[in-house]
């Protein structure tokens, strides 16, 4: 049985693949805001590009990294796992959180340069209510009550079409569109067109995220029970060919 892949390499795939991510997410908005003046069919076309985007990046970079390019993901995880030590540690998150969130900022400033728009400019794009808080917490305890849930059930080979799928119906049923995730948050601070979020919304966002995580945590306890020994929240090995979930190992062959 191979090894894991470094952590350096490991860090890398977290901050490339936020960084598509994110310039997928702020490219498409900027397409699609360009194509048509129509907010509905500016929202499906962002939405879709997001769904087939982030579908491939999982099934690609998830037998290296896990593929959580989300910074919620990765605290989950290692929260799951520190009693089994079967998770992410302390080291591992050190090192993806930094990598997701300049993957992130990168990916922002990427998709501004490739449609000629300054590379750095601030969102001024207001998303700070009450009722976009709740719908961050909905969407982030969600995507954490899937993606563990998928695990718990020995389901985690149906994450790049599952966890895809819940984000692009995420997009159109929370009233915050789904950010559910700090990362890509901060990232779409650093771009003021169709996809962005003003610097003043970025923390109640960031804390909504969390709140999301731990209610998402709590409902796979209660649906789940707590994870055996053999259940934890440990990263993915290069050498599991079925596996391409965010967060886990498998340690079965699917039944």
């Amino acid at each position: 049985m191979s090894a894991p892949a470094p952590l350096a390499r490991r860090a890398a795939a977290e901050a490339v693949g936020t960084a598509a991510l994110v310039t997928v997410v702020v490219g498409s908005g900027i397409q699609a805001t360009e194509l048509t003046r129509d907010v509905g069919v500016q929202l499906l076309a962002n939405s879709l590009a997001t769904v087939f985007g982030l579908g491939v990046l999982i099934a690609l970079l998830g037998p290296v990294s896990g593929a959580h390019f989300n910074p919620a993901v990765s605290l989950a995880a290692w929260f799951t796992g520190r009693r089994t030590g079967d998770g992410p540690g302390l080291r591992d998150i050190a090192a993806y959180i930094p990598a997701q969130v300049v993957g992130a900022i990168g990916g922002a400033v990427l998709a501004d340069a490739m449609f000629a728009k300054p590379p750095v400019t601030w969102s001024t794009h207001d998303r700070f209510a009450v009722h976009l808080l709740l719908g961050e917490v909905v969407a982030t305890a969600g995507l954490v009550l899937l993606i563990f849930g998928l695990t718990r059930l020995d389901r985690a080979h149906l994450a790049p079409v599952a966890v895809a799928s819940y984000i692009g119906a995420a997009y159109w049923f929370t009233s915050s569109t789904s950010f559910a995730n700090p990362a890509v948050t901060i990232g779409r601070a650093f771009t003021d067109t169709f996809a962005g979020i003003a610097p003043g919304s970025v923390a109640p966002f960031l804390a909504a995220q969390l709140a999301g995580a731990a209610v998402g945590l709590g409902l796979v306890a209660v649906l789940f029970g707590r994870p055996g020994p053999t259940s934890g929240g440990d990263l993915p090995l290069p050498h599991d060919e079925q596996l391409t979930a965010p967060i886990h190992r498998r340690k079965s062959p699917t039944p």
